[in-house]
């Protein structure tokens, strides 16, 4: 009897779960006090979205829009401002409120001028009471927005970890994904940010562009190791609906044997790259991330980092408490996303929570579950009965089974469970799979917009 098939390997990307598209509007519009009153806060994560980029990618999903007429960054900031306070205040003083690691995210952060930079990292200490000097601050940055003022305002204010959206060294395959940018452009910016002489340095790559080849993939690791990044994250493209490259015939949408192909083709690439990134002393800390041995500590890792007690500002910015995750409306489209935005900066009252999805204990163990074996340390067992008073296959024996049988778990000591090489390489199937009947129902019954 031959094995099952394995599912196709590139699903969905597990960032967070659940997916924002499994949101919706909260009918009780519950106030952030009563949220936050029973919460640990004495270890938050701290989050600030920027939904601003000097141009949008092809391959883009995230939720930002290109350009801001009309003052439009003042006025955004004066928003973020204004729901740092109402969060701040929700957050109470009857115990302490501290917070363990922050982020700027996007967009692109950068997008902002220095002087607004200074101001988005005022808002995090004076209003939130977050030390940026005394935690990890991680900020993601693009090539023509990493100039040497923003990054100057940036090191000064205590950033750790610079990530840069590089994606391609080769400028027809930057091209190809609709992201424009010259080589000698991107090599300008990471010497600039070597200059700043922030800890960390972060590059992305991008793998399964069309017309990309091993040798170019080859070119562009390469490229990026000249600078010796104390890290390097590898993605796999998605070509999504409403994208810029979704809006035309991309790889993937010649034919079932053309999708196949072009799995196969990003497989191939992915093991290339990881290969590449271990022969030269990084460790993989998950399908994405690789890192140097001796790079500094930057607290939570990837996946790990969308846990409980996340206190996320910005109309694109999610929220975690164990009880239930929110945000505000989430939409692709530009003219959707536009609305969105203008809505945000015009509100005034930040005291409730307007849009999420309540967790239960069975979403609970899933997100445990996703968050830990997706690393490439994998899960101890110890951790997950403590919390769940059972062991996993308990809960996900099918699952699991399914797994096994894929050969995604990795043999060793029995006190953790951890994937197989090859396991790590089907993140993005193996993600999904652990998806609840609920959320699979409410992302199925999303209407992309």
């Amino acid at each position: 009897m031959s094995a099952p098939v394995p599912p196709r390997p590139y699903q969905s990307y597990v960032y967070a779960y659940p997916h924002k598209t499994a949101y919706r509007p909260l009918d009780d519009r519950p106030t952030l006090e009563s949220l936050w009153e029973r919460e640990p806060k004495d270890a938050l994560s701290l989050y600030l979205h920027i939904p601003f980029c000097e141009v949008r990618c092809g391959f883009c999903n995230l939720f930002t829009r290109v350009g801001a007429p009309d003052e439009l960054t003042g006025r955004y900031l004066d928003a973020l401002e204004r729901q740092a306070t109402a969060v701040r205040d929700a957050l109470g003083d009857a115990g302490p409120v501290r917070f363990a690691n922050a982020a700027f995210g996007g967009g692109t952060p950068t997008f902002l001028e220095a002087a607004e930079l200074e101001r988005l990292c005022d808002i995090a200490e004076k209003r939130m009471g977050a030390d940026l000097r005394a935690v990890p601050l991680s900020v993601e940055a693009s090539p023509a927005t990493a100039t040497a003022d923003r990054l100057a305002v940036l090191a000064e204010r205590g950033a750790t970890r610079l990530s840069l959206g590089v994606q391609s060294f080769v400028d027809e395959e930057a091209r190809a994904a609709v992201r424009p940018q010259r080589r000698a452009d991107v090599e300008a910016a990471l010497g600039r940010i070597r200059d700043a002489r922030i800890p960390v340095l972060n590059i992305d790559l991008i793998y399964g562009i069309d017309g990309q080849t091993a040798a170019s993939w080859r070119l562009s690791l390469d490229a990026a190791l000249a600078w010796s990044p104390e890290e390097v994250y590898l993605y796999p493209l998605y070509v999504r609906p409403l994208t810029g490259l979704g809006r035309h015939a991309g790889p993937s949408a010649d034919s079932c044997d053309a999708e196949l192909a072009w799995d196969e083709q990003r497989l191939r690439l992915y093991r290339q790259g990881r290969d590449h990134l271990l022969a030269h002393g990084y460790e993989q800390v998950s399908m994405r991330m690789f890192r140097l041995a001796d790079a500094p500590a930057q607290g939570p890792d990837d996946y790990a980092c969308q846990t409980d007690g996340m206190i996320g500002l910005g109309c694109g910015a999610r929220s975690y408490t164990s009880a239930l995750h929110y945000s505000f409306d989430y939409a692709v489209d530009m003219r959707e996303i536009r609305a969105i935005i203008d809505a945000y900066t015009a509100t005034e009252d930040f005291t409730r929570a307007v849009h999420g999805r309540y967790a239960d204990e069975d979403e609970a163990r899933r997100r445990h579950l996703l968050q830990s074996l997706l690393q490439a340390e994998g899960m101890p067992l110890d951790d997950y009965r403590q919390r769940f008073g059972a062991g996993p296959y308990a809960h996900f024996a099918a699952e699991l089974d399914a797994f096994a049988t894929h050969g995604w778990l990795a043999d060793g000591p029995t006190g953790r469970l951890r994937l197989s090489p090859e396991g790590l390489a089907h993140s993005d199937a193996l993600g999904p799979a652990l998806f609840s009947p609920g959320v699979r129902a409410a992302m199925a019954a999303y209407e992309t917009r």
